[in-house]
């Protein structure tokens, strides 16, 4: 097919039209690598469709290479590191940091699964207001579905009753049931502590899942009390303890989401972050919630609210686990770290090899329910990356100049822990010191 004539370029970019186009350039060049890797590379042997390459000349002429006609390249796109939609074959890890990386994941893996216990189950239920609870999801459901008769027959309310129940717990988990820890009152005089760095947990602390305890003083000169933080990662005693920082606050309201009847994940982040994801219903996707800021559908908040960089994002659940990066690091270019833990192709692997360890006892029906779930997950991923290049190249003016816009939206920094704390951890936002450092603690 001839070349056709390049058109000049447009005054206003329509960032729906270079969506589209980008997503036929995706689809164009998949193409092409999966018909080269099927392309016989014998010269003997011929392929039905002709390539300009030299290997389809007449041996006359091999000594003299036909020039190279000249062709119209399409103008490159910005860089974006995180472009990782192409096809990818599932690879074992083999060196030695791939494989610790996946015995870390795998043993992640083992957390949402305490959610299921029937007996924690029924002690978290106990200790929920579930009247003001399903009243509160009733009075915002009721609201949600007049807005949507007010646009229209077929609007549909934004949010579902179970939603709206996750939401009025989000709101009472934060404003009323745990606390968030920076350090801990003296024991005895309820005078503030400083830290004096890490202790050997004790045999009851360990039967409680603390593996680590942190060891604090009573500042008061007349005291000197000590006092200890153990880390507990039991959900039974977190729902007695009802305090921690964001790896116990996670914990905790995952139990509590799945003990009124949500699907969850617990989101662990590479860089000290843990969160929880819930399945809507009504919106048919993955809702982003963290407890410690009261966050609801927000997943930019941590990279271009906090100021954060993040790696890896995995989101566990009894039902596998799946990279979810894609959903919380739009601009890998500012917000991304360093991916350097294992090739991507060994992380695919060690997620299907955990779907597969945790869907084994699922019925014919359930499976085939949460592989439709994972091909539109995977749709909603890709289309994050589709049109986080567009608002790129819609950004960049005629000149090749990146532009800003006065119209983008603002994301609050992080409001839990104390300022200083967020300071070292790089998540205050615009006044972290420094972006590109590790976290002194753990979540």
């Amino acid at each position: 097919m001839a070349d056709q004539d390049p058109q000049p370029p447009s005054q206003h970019l329509n960032p729906h039209e270079l969506t589209q186009q980008f997503e036929q350039l995706l689809r164009t060049r998949r193409l092409n690598a999966l018909s080269d890797r099927g392309r016989p590379r014998h010269p003997a042997q011929t392929s039905p469709y002709p390539t300009p390459t030299p290997s389809r000349q007449s041996s006359h002429h091999a000594p003299h290479p036909p020039p190279r006609l000249a062709q119209h390249n399409p103008p490159a796109l910005p860089s974006y590191s995180s472009l990782r939609n192409m096809p990818k074959v599932p690879s074992p890890p083999q060196d030695d940091r791939s494989l610790r990386f996946r015995n870390l994941l795998v043993s992640l893996s083992f957390k949402p699964t305490h959610y299921e216990n029937p007996g924690l189950l029924d002690e978290a239920l106990a200790v929920i207001p579930l009247d003001r609870i399903y009243g509160e999801a009733e009075d915002e459901s009721q609201l949600l579905q007049a807005q949507a008769a007010s646009i229209g027959p077929n609007a549909k309310p934004e949010w579902g009753y179970q939603d709206c129940v996750i939401r009025a717990l989000l709101r009472w988990f934060k404003r009323i049931f745990f606390s968030f820890v920076n350090n801990p009152p003296c024991p005895v005089c309820a005078a503030p502590t400083v830290a004096l760095g890490m202790t050997t947990p004790t045999p009851e602390e360990k039967a409680r899942s603390a593996t680590r305890v942190e060891l604090y003083r009573c500042s008061a000169s007349h005291c000197r009390a000590f006092e200890r933080f153990p880390r507990y990662g039991d959900v039974w005693t977190l729902l007695q303890t009802r305090r921690g920082r964001c790896g116990e606050w996670a914990d905790c309201f995952s139990m509590l989401c799945r003990a009124v009847g949500g699907r969850v994940r617990w989101v662990w982040n590479a860089e000290d972050h843990v969160w929880t994801e819930v399945y809507s219903e009504q919106q048919k996707r993955w809702i982003h919630v963290d407890a410690c800021e009261e966050a609801w559908d927000n997943p930019r908040l941590y990279t271009e609210g906090w100021g954060k960089k993040m790696s890896y994002c995995i989101a566990f659940s009894a039902e596998g686990a799946t990279d979810v990066t894609r959903r919380y690091v739009r601009d890998a270019g500012k917000h991304g770290a360093d991916r350097n833990r294992c090739p991507e192709e060994v992380l695919v692997w060690i997620t299907d090899e955990i779907k597969k360890l945790r869907r084994e006892n699922l019925s014919k029906e359930d499976r085939r329910r949460v592989i439709y779930e994972d091909h539109r997950e995977e749709k909603e991923l890709r289309g994050y990356v589709v049109r986080a290049l567009a608002a790129e190249i819609g950004r960049i003016n005629l000149s090749g100049q990146p532009t800003t816009s006065g119209e983008e939206q603002k994301l609050p920094e992080r409001v839990s822990g104390a300022q200083e704390w967020r300071e070292v951890r790089g998540e205050a936002g615009n006044r972290s010191p420094s972006h590109d450092h590790q976290p002194r603690e753990g979540h």
